[in-house]
């Protein structure tokens, strides 16, 4: 088995972000409906954690990463660290994995952690009014699973992980479609919610 993709540029984004949030950016909105920057942040630290057990085939007790409590910008970064590198063993992308209560293939898993850096990274990004360049290859990577999310009868499938399709033209960008396929307003109506 081989590594299916490298969550390293993804995880070096975010953690570039967190370096950049003020502590007067974590009351403001982001593009995730009913969340603050606290709040996403908070989602980080558990997800960071989540997907790392998941690709160590270990358990996570949910909910574990206590929150923005002490140095979670040092925190997060080492379990940004500790995520790719959990990824990046052969073994991480066997089999199956679960995570948040849900279990897949290994290999789609590893997306789905994937997909939660990139989306979550621009999330930040957007909210606290940073430059957002994602990694090319992994927005290619976490298109192609949000565009198979975003078919007729995968409506079950959506829920709790994107919001409803938004619009984009089909030629845009190829963060703009996948921002679009999550459920996202690649513009900034989701400032108007």
């Amino acid at each position: 088995m081989t590594i299916d993709h490298d969550l390293g540029p993804a995880a070096g984004q975010v953690s570039g972000l967190i370096a950049g949030v003020r502590e007067d950016h974590l009351s403001l909105a982001t593009p995730c409906e009913q969340w603050t920057v606290d709040d996403l942040l908070r989602h980080l630290l558990d997800l960071t954690a989540a997907f790392a057990a998941a690709a160590s085939k270990a358990p996570y007790p949910a909910g574990v990463s206590g929150g923005l409590a002490g140095d979670w910008r040092n925190r997060l970064d080492t379990q940004l660290d500790d995520l790719v590198a959990a990824w990046r063993t052969a073994e991480a992308w066997e089999g199956d994995a679960s995570a948040g209560g849900v279990t897949m293939p290994a290999p789609v898993m590893g997306v789905v952690a994937l997909d939660e850096l990139v989306l979550h990274g621009w999330d930040l990004a957007q909210a606290t009014g940073q430059p957002y360049d994602a990694d090319p290859a992994s927005v290619r990577a976490c298109l192609g699973f949000a565009a198979s999310m975003s078919v007729p009868g995968e409506e079950a499938g959506r829920e709790g992980l994107y919001g409803p399709v938004v619009p984009v033209p089909d030629d845009a960008p190829d963060l703009v479609r996948l921002l679009g396929f999550a459920g996202r307003d690649p513009g900034d109506g989701w400032r108007d919610r």
